[in-house]
């Protein structure tokens, strides 16, 4: 088997050069670096890796427990996420909660007893208590995509507040006053803040709350169909829907396509999130820079990792971007029956979303209060 003694010979440089070479230490002459690296090469050494975390007691493997890891958007922020890793000659470990708060603890032991030297967590909840085990070892953990009230570390996640509040703005702004929202599972914290913003547009266009267009979804292929029964069954059916992610659109899509409902004609249809490439582009939705996200979760762990005692968390909010196209009604597009359009056939307008000003986000506990709905005060 060869060893690191075997590429410092083959290289003709000392084994600690060799080794500075192999952990990535930039002080090393790149001369120097090029030889131990053709070395490697040539010899086909592989580092022991068991070994290199007993003497380090470092394993340089992080942790990314996420909800789903198919999904366009967090694809998109475990990629990130990836490079940034590959980049450290780290190695990432995978998770996937499906929002289920045993399989997150389970995951928790895993990553705890691994002795893997940092985490990247979108929790299933907003209580940071269940993020404990992880500060009182004193592993370094960013927070993503999650917005957690008191937790003391690092967080990073996109403002769905702000977007919300522009995604039924503009539907406002089209003309739709009985706007309906169909959300997921109640108590992610993403999901709470995108209602927040939906009742916040509602209420600066002094439209009426009407509690009955709120529904919730958690099965949501079945729950569609009746979800879309119960709004348009109403006195005054809604003539929009948000959908607070855009696996809540497709299947409500679905539902309304199926009983005859046309996009965006007898009823327009938003969301939060892009589509895979396999959908052509027909929703106006709002945007959440996913491989930012992720690129700067990874820095601000390496930050943590890196700077010891002298480390200061940070709390960072990501805008989003509104991408207005057709299923709003406010643009000329093909409908969703067409399965295959020419993409430069489709009109697509992209808007920066500013974040709401401090005295506008102030409404927002009185508002939800009043409205006694399940939403946390947003940041």
């Amino acid at each position: 088997m060869t060893t690191i003694n075997d590429v410092a010979k083959h290289a003709g440089v000392s084994v600690v050069t060799a080794s500075r070479v192999l952990n990535n230490v930039d002080t090393v002459r790149p001369a120097l670096r090029a030889k131990v690296e053709k070395a490697i090469e040539e010899l086909g050494y592989v580092p022991n890796a068991v070994a290199r975390s007993l003497r380090s007691k470092q394993t340089r493997s992080l942790a990314v427990i996420v909800p789903v890891i198919a999904s366009p958007h967090w694809h998109g922020i475990i990629q990130a996420i990836e490079d940034v890793a590959k980049q450290r000659n780290y190695v990432v470990l995978l998770c996937s909660t499906r929002e289920d708060d045993t399989i997150q603890q389970h995951y928790l032991d895993m990553v705890i007893s691994q002795h893997v030297d940092g985490v990247i967590i979108a929790p299933c909840d907003s209580n940071p208590e269940k993020l404990e085990p992880l500060r009182e070892r004193g592993i370094p953990t960013i927070v993503i995509n999650r917005r957690v009230e008191g937790w003391e570390g690092d967080m990073v996640y996109s403002d769905c507040v702000s977007g919300a509040y522009a995604l039924v703005s503009h539907l406002i702004g089209a003309g739709h006053q009985r706007i309906g929202i169909v959300s997921g599972l109640r108590h992610i914290p993403p999901l709470q803040d995108r209602i927040a913003g939906y009742c916040l547009a509602l209420n600066e266009a002094n439209i009426s709350y009407d509690e009955r267009l709120i529904r919730f979804t958690e099965d949501q292929n079945h729950n569609a169909e009746v979800v879309v029964d119960e709004l348009l069954a109403l006195d005054q059916p809604p003539t929009a829907i948000f959908a607070t992610t855009n696996s809540i659109a497709k299947h409500i899509m679905d539902a309304l396509l199926r009983r005859k409902v046309r996009i965006p004609e007898d009823m327009a249809l938003v969301c939060f999130g892009e589509f895979p490439e396999a959908y052509f582009p027909f929703f106006t939705l709002i945007l959440e820079p996913a491989y930012r996200l992720g690129v700067l979760a990874a820095d601000m762990l390496f930050d943590q990792l890196g700077n010891g005692d002298e480390w200061q968390p940070r709390h960072e909010i990501l805008p989003t971007q509104l991408i207005v196209r057709a299923s709003c009604g406010s643009q000329q597009g093909i409908q969703p029956q067409i399965m295959f359009p020419d993409p430069s056939t489709i009109k697509t307008d992209v808007r920066p979303v500013l974040r709401l000003p401090a005295d506008q986000r102030s409404h927002l506990s009185e508002l939800m209060q009043a409205l006694s709905l399940p939403v946390t005060t947003p940041i």
